[in-house]
């Protein structure tokens, strides 16, 4: 059993008033974040949440509002909470770089000091399961342009799964990436409407049956899906939502 929260369930223009894409896994042995948006760091203080007890964090893809929070949190690891334990972060390839970059834009400078903890990237091929601390993750290639791979998440927590698509339309990657997890988190950007690179509530109602996940909650949604909420049959995010898997 796990505890998952739900710190930022929104896009990347704040529709709702929510926070970026920023969930909080939390097992017997490990904390863990699925995407950190940029303004994950301003999140976990609203929910009181310690950036220190983070042992990992899994991104989906290098649009800000799933890794843009990293050069704060680790900013913040160096200066503020002194961290000294590890920190592990795995992404599609590329991320290395895009962080530091993202790191150099945004704090000139701030890529170059050595950390006292030990900060490790780890950017694995497509079906590729990976060790990421006590986690076994493993990335499935999906629909969404961002200047590098996009990926989806199945993620086994012991003797659970965890299933995160990420920003996409639809692919049959997520039938692979749902098949019989304890919880699928999935986007639903807009209510009906269909656009390049992200999923809709009615085309993922359509595949429904197909992802075979035993619970699934939908985030990432904009001002159109938020505001048809009392004609969705289904489970969706909030801000500071906690459920139990």
């Amino acid at each position: 059993m796990f505890s998952v929260q739900f710190l930022g369930s929104g896009d990347a223009f704040g529709s709702g008033g929510r926070h970026q894409a920023c969930v909080l896994v939390r097992t017997d042995t490990t904390r863990f974040h699925i995407d950190c948006g940029s303004s994950s760091l301003i999140a976990m203080r609203r929910f009181e949440v310690d950036p220190v007890e983070i042992d990992a964090i899994l991104i989906s893809h290098l649009h800000g509002d799933h890794f843009g929070g990293l050069p704060f949190f680790i900013l913040e690891a160096q200066f503020i909470s002194r961290r000294t334990k590890p920190l592990v972060v795995a992404g599609p390839p590329g991320l290395e770089a895009r962080v530091r970059q993202a790191q150099e834009v945004l704090f000139p400078g701030s890529s170059q000091p050595q950390q006292k903890f030990a900060l490790e990237f780890v950017e694995p091929n497509e079906g590729s399961e990976t060790r990421v601390g006590s986690l076994a993750a493993t990335p499935y290639s999906v629909a969404h342009a961002s200047g590098a791979p996009a990926y989806a998440w199945r993620i086994q927590c012991g003797d659970k799964v965890i299933a995160y698509s990420g920003d996409t339309e639809w692919t049959d990657a997520l039938v692979w990436v749902g098949k019989g997890a304890d919880l699928f988190i999935c986007e639903a950007y807009y209510f009906e409407k269909k656009v390049r690179y992200h999923l809709d509530y009615q085309a993922l109602m359509s595949h429904r049956d197909e992802l075979g996940c035993r619970r699934l909650i939908l985030t990432h949604m904009n001002d159109d899906m938020l505001s048809r909420l009392e004609d969705v049959n289904m489970e969706w995010a909030e801000d500071g939502k906690c459920v139990i898997v």
